[in-house]
C-alpha cells in the first residue's frame, strides 16, 4: 500500500508556490511518492512543470485538483461552467504528464461549499468523460460542507453516477464527526468504492472551523488505531494513502520529520497492527 506524501504539504503561499523546491525536498522524504497539488499559478507554465517532475523523477501517481473547479460549478453559469471544464482539462494533461493515475476532486468547495449541489452534481458528468478521454480515474473527496454533510454528499454523487469513485479523508470526516461511518456495515455503497485515502488528525469538534487545520498523525483526536485495523482487514493492496500534514512555517521553511514521522506510524500501523508509534 504506498504511502505518498502531498506537495501541498510542502509547497505553499509562504515559500511562493515554487515547485522547484522539490528537487532538494524529495531526497529527505521517506514516502513511496507523491499527490501533486495543482495550483492555478502553474496553468500558464504547466509545460515546465511537467519536465521538470521528469527530470528529477518523482514518482506523482496521484493529482489532486485545484480546488476551484468545485466552486466554478457551483455557480450554474455556461461562464463558470466552461472554465471548470477548460482548467480541469489542464490538470487532466499534467496528470498524464507527471504519469499520475489518479485524480483527487473536491467536487464542492470554498464559502460556496455544498450549497447548490444540484449544479455540482450535474456539472460532475463532463469531468468524467474528460477524465475518461485521458484514461485517468476521477475520485470524489469528501470535502467539509457548511450546508448538509460529506457523507450525505458523497451518497448524493452515488445515486446519481452509481460508478463513481471517492476519496476517504480521516480529518474531513471527523471535521463531521462521521469518522465511525466508515465502519458501519450500512455503507458498504461507500467502502467498495474508495480507491484512496488522506490520512490526517484533526483537533477540533463538531465543525469547529476554527480548528480545521490539517494535523499530523497522533497531533489530534482521530482513532488512528481503529481506522487501521479495519484499513488492515480491508486488505486491498491498491489503495494509496497520501499525508497532508502542513510541514512548512511561516517563512516558507519545510521541516521534513513532521512528516517522517507520519510515514513511519503509516508503515508501522500496516505492518503489525501497533500504536503507529515508530520504533
Amino acid at each position: 500500500m504506498p504511502i505518498l506524501c502531498s506537495t501541498g504539504a510542502l509547497i505553499g503561499r509562504p515559500n511562493n508556490r515554487d515547485y522547484t523546491l522539490l528537487k532538494d525536498l524529495v531526497p529527505k522524504l521517506s514516502c513511496d511518492g507523491f499527490e501533486l497539488m495543482i495550483y492555478p499559478d502553474w496553468y500558464l507554465i504547466y509545460g515546465k512543470l511537467i519536465d521538470f517532475t521528469r527530470e528529477i523523477g518523482i514518482n506523482i501517481p496521484v493529482i489532486h485538483c485545484e480546488k476551484r473547479i468545485g466552486e466554478l460549478l457551483s455557480s450554474g453559469t455556461e461562464e463558470d461552467l466552461d472554465t471548470a471544464m477548460r482548467d480541469f482539462r489542464l490538470n487532466c494533461e499534467i496528470a498524464k504528464g507527471v504519469g499520475a493515475e489518479k485524480l483527487v476532486l473536491h467536487l464542492w468547495n470554498g464559502l460556496v461549499s455544498d450549497s447548490h449541489i444540484e449544479n455540482n452534481i450535474a456539472g460532475y458528468r463532463y469531468l468524467c468523460e474528460i477524465a475518461d478521454e485521458y484514461g485517468l480515474m476521477l475520485l470524489v473527496e469528501n470535502v467539509v460542507c457548511n450546508v448538509s454533510d460529506p457523507m450525505s454528499r458523497l451518497h448524493d454523487v452515488y445515486e446519481a453516477y452509481p460508478d463513481s469513485g471517492f476519496v476517504f479523508d480521516t480529518k474531513m470526516a471527523a471535521f463531521h464527526c462521521q469518522e465511525e461511518l466508515l465502519y458501519d456495515d450500512e455503507n458498504t455503497w461507500l467502502q467498495d468504492r474508495i480507491r484512496h485515502y488522506h490520512v490526517n488528525d484533526y483537533g477540533g469538534g463538531y465543525k469547529d472551523w476554527n480548528n480545521l487545520k490539517v494535523l499530523p498523525i497522533g497531533a489530534g483526536r482521530v482513532d488512528f488505531d481503529k481506522f487501521f485495523s479495519y484499513i488492515r482487514r480491508k486488505k486491498h493492496q491498491d489503495f494509496t494513502f497520501t499525508v497532508e500534514s502542513t510541514a512548512f512555517d511561516k517563512t516558507g521553511t519545510v521541516h521534513t520529520e513532521i512528516l517522517n514521522g507520519c510515514f513511519d506510524r503509516i508503515r508501522n500501523y500496516l505492518s503489525a497492527g501497533s500504536d503507529g508509534n515508530a520504533e
